[in-house]
């Protein structure tokens, strides 16, 4: 009796329903019901259909609740209703025509329908035409990344007639992208196709250019004869050319049953062995075998026999390819089309060309920054004291580190890195300083001594760093301000956190050029640089002069050892890493010149992308064409790019 009521109120509400709206779900999903009920990716196709083709109010709703396994049936009666559970044994069911509350059920009553993975898939296809038009925005961007997943030509339809009533100028954008591509991939009408693949020429998408190479792809086709018209030929081929070898088109014919498969010696070998008889094989006997003609006698004997396939010789092979015609053949018949999409990536790739040469420069110039800052300091100190300092490479790992303790202190990392940076400078301002007094000052004009004291001090600095900080790489963590990269289309992009360090070096270039031209210690080691002996005789201690000179280059490494520690692994060797292109770019770009050291790096950057963009697969290799070219460039240059002017010129 209670059942009989339930269902008297759910035929009740769809009669309502009916009034207001004369599309009800409920008698589609009856007449679908062993479909529904026992579905598979072969079968299910015609219920989706049924319940998309209703133009139900509920349609998007079942559908829904389909996929995402809301959906439950009562075997008492059939019907079909989305499920709530109340507890573990009692489920709340939702009339779908009405969204009524038509009462409980005990779960041993109903039954959920669980689709599988490639149901799912066709019903998500199914939803996507509702979602277009949803009124929620969110279901209507899930909708286009659906489509860029799974392109089907039943989408664009659709997806055409949605967008005209898009509200949102970013998702009227998407449509309207996805409505391009689709219609290159799928349309009919080849005008319309084309107008489309124009419309994208140029595109820097990897979405188009995925478009339209499918458009592209050939086949290898062989013909009797003439090649029919009609067909879509990119290039004819002749046998034995570079594009196309013999046994490539002799492989053709036997593909199409067009002649007959050759034989392999393996083949012969085999063949001869299971047809013995008496000692003989095709009445030659099996001692005789081991010649290459009496083999092929016997194989021969064979084949005539029937027991064998024919044997084809070369000259069977040149009279089968004398009698067809090869083509590459594009799979897509309208020449038209074809045409277009060729066209349009040949435009493409030109555009593509010419922004990765853009992409190029960017990380020639981020490189570029990162070499300026390493070797700012170096410059100052190589030039103006003519100290070979080894140990400079570990001022830039003594600056990482400290960026790294000061993080372990200050967790907000905006902060940490705003804090690490005067810090540093001043760790390894005062390390250069005491490695002057201690060690360089009693090594001048020394330069053998002074290398291997230096070496020395980077050895004992490493291992002083494994023993604090152990061996493992240790974390210096960028602010989130700086993740990401500032993407200009799909080939250009550049990292914010190279953006930042090139931002950093311009800022060590103005305050350097400050230092050297408008403060007395520049005029000081300005004069020092040009003739020690009379800046002494003026009354410049050059003492002093040096010691200052060392512990700024030393304080610039530490900030250029955070600023390298944001992107690198920051360990004890993370100063060896850069030591000897820093050396490289104060030598090319020439001793003691701020200018110079700027050229250098920007000379020692751009060579090293450019041959690493010619050589992806082996930096090594990169690196020692990179030294070659520097010998190379020294030679016809040895006082670098700017040679420094005066009289320490010539020392």
């Amino acid at each position: 009796m209670k059942s009989l009521l339930l269902l008297g109120l759910c035929v009740l509400a769809q009669v309502s329903v009916a009034w207001a709206d004369d599309v009800l779900i409920q008698p589609v999903l009856q007449e679908q019901r062993e479909t529904i009920v026992k579905s598979s990716r072969k079968t299910i196709g015609p219920a989706i259909d049924a319940v998309v083709a209703s133009k139900a109010p509920a349609a998007q709703d079942v559908l829904q609740a389909w996929v995402t396994k809301d959906m439950w049936y009562r075997e008492e009666d059939g019907l079909f209703f989305r499920a709530e559970k109340v507890d573990s044994k009692t489920y709340r069911l939702i009339d779908f025509d009405t969204g009524a509350d038509m009462g409980t059920a005990e779960k041993s009553d109903i039954k959920q329908i669980k689709p599988n993975s490639g149901v799912r898939a066709m019903i998500s296809t199914a939803l996507v035409r509702f979602q277009l038009t949803d009124p929620d925005p969110t279901r209507r961007m899930e909708a286009l990344i659906a489509i860029e997943r799974a392109p089907e030509a039943s989408l664009l339809a659709p997806l055409r007639l949605s967008i005209e009533d898009e509200t949102d100028p970013e998702i009227a954008a998407r449509k309207t992208r996805i409505e391009r591509l689709l219609t290159i991939a799928y349309d009919a009408d080849t005008p319309t196709r084309v107008a489309a693949i124009e419309d994208m020429a140029g595109d820097l998408g990897v979405d188009v250019r995925a478009t339209l190479n499918p458009l592209l792809v050939t086949d290898l086709a062989a013909f009797p004869g003439d090649i029919p018209e009609g067909v879509n030929v990119r290039a004819e081929l002749k046998p034995g050319d570079d594009a196309l070898s013999i046994d490539d088109a002799y492989a053709q014919l036997v593909d199409g049953d067009l002649a007959p498969p050759r034989v392999s010696g393996e083949d012969i070998r085999n063949a001869l062995a299971a047809n013995i008889v008496d000692g003989k094989v095709g009445g030659i006997s099996v001692h005789t075998l081991s010649d290459d003609y009496q083999r092929a006698r016997a194989y021969v004997a064979l084949s005539e026999a029937g027991l064998v396939p024919p044997l084809v010789t070369e000259s069977d092979v040149e009279a089968s390819l004398a009698g067809y015609r090869f083509a590459e053949i594009y799979q897509v018949d309208d020449p038209a089309v074809t045409t277009a999409a060729q066209d349009s990536l040949t435009k493409i790739e030109l555009k593509v060309g010419v922004n990765q040469a853009i992409d190029l420069g960017l990380d020639a110039l981020s490189l570029a920054s990162i070499y300026f800052l390493a070797a700012i300091g170096l410059a100052i100190t190589f030039g103006v004291m003519g100290v070979i300092n080894m140990a400079h490479g570990e001022f830039i790992m003594m600056g990482a580190y400290t960026g790294y303790v000061v993080q372990q202190f200050i967790p907000d990392h905006t902060i940490s890195i705003l804090v690490a940076l005067p810090l540093a400078f001043a760790v390894t301002f005062g390390a250069g300083v005491l490695m002057e007094r201690l060690v360089i000052r009693w090594l001048y004009n020394r330069p053998l001594e002074t290398l291997l004291a230096t070496f020395g001090i980077s050895i004992a600095l490493q291992q002083l760093a494994k023993n604090i900080f152990g061996t493992q790489a240790r974390p210096l963590t960028s602010p989130g301000w700086l993740d990401g990269a500032l993407v200009f289309n799909d080939v250009v992009s550049i990292s914010y956190i190279r953006i930042a360090i090139f931002v950093l070096a311009l800022l060590f270039l103005c305050l350097f050029l400050f230092i050297m031209r408008r403060t007395r210690l520049g005029l000081e080691t300005r004069t020092v640089t040009q003739n020690r002996a009379m800046a002494a005789s003026m009354g410049i201690n050059p003492d002093r002069v040096n010691m200052l000179t060392f512990g700024l280059g030393s304080g610039i490494a530490g900030v250029a050892g955070v600023a390298i520690g944001l992107f690198a692994k920051v360990t004890s060797e993370l100063g060896s890493d850069y030591i000897v292109q820093s050396f490289m770019t104060v030598v090319v770009g020439g001793v003691g010149n701020i200018w110079g050291t700027l050229a250098g790096a920007a000379m020692i950057g751009g060579l090293q992308k450019g041959i690493e963009w010619m050589n992806p697969s082996n930096t090594l290799a990169a690196q020692t064409y990179m030294i070659v070219f520097i010998i190379i460039f020294i030679q016809f240059r040895p006082r670098g790019i700017i040679a420094l002017k005066g009289r320490a010129a010539g020392d």
